[in-house]
């Protein structure tokens, strides 16, 4: 993008400079905020090093092409494995009974976080939540595949469609924090 700098930065603040390599893409120029209007708290939460932090996670391929992947705070820790939530959603959309799902990280006590599918059927399709597991683990294998798969009648959705994740998120971390 012109006058902009951007670039890949790991949870530790340092620049990934090697093709395909994934986290955060950060951005950085005079177009880009320099912080919060009176919230320094906030600023401090966005920005590191002088880059603007935007919670999207993708990577740079060889040619200089920056690709989104995912939402940082869709992204799931599973037993020390990054596993990024559009990646399985996709996988569950290849099922031919699937209209619609959402995939989220639901707490362990072994493993951190496990993958969690909430699929909605086609109308006159019917699946089992097995079947749609071990769908997802023929193309993406054990680690990524979810762990269990609810089936419900509809999404939530914002007024403009959009699955709320963080609706479907309350229930299984009531009580406890989700550290990412």
């Amino acid at each position: 993008m012109p006058f902009v700098r951007t670039a890949i930065m790991d949870n530790d603040g340092r620049i990934l400079t090697q093709p395909g390599e994934r986290g955060e893409i950060v951005a950085q120029g005079d177009q880009v905020m320099l912080g919060y209007y009176k919230n320094p708290e906030g600023t401090a939460e966005v920005t590191l090093n002088g880059w603007h932090r935007t919670g999207d996670v993708g990577y740079i391929d060889e040619e200089g092409f920056l690709y989104i992947v995912d939402r940082k705070k869709d992204m799931i820790i599973t037993g020390g494995f990054n596993v990024f939530s559009s990646e399985v959603e996709a996988a569950l959309m290849a099922h031919p009974a699937v209209k619609d799902c959402a995939v989220i990280g639901v707490p362990d006590p072994k493993w951190g976080e496990l993958v969690k599918g909430i699929v909605e059927l086609r109308q006159g399709q019917s699946v089992e939540a097995d079947e749609l597991i071990q769908f997802v683990k023929g193309s993406l294998g054990s680690v990524k595949a979810p762990k269990s798969v609810e089936i419900v009648s509809q999404l939530p959705r914002s007024a403009v469609g959009k699955v709320l994740k963080k609706e479907l998120r309350q229930k299984f971390w009531a009580g406890q924090e989700r550290v990412i």
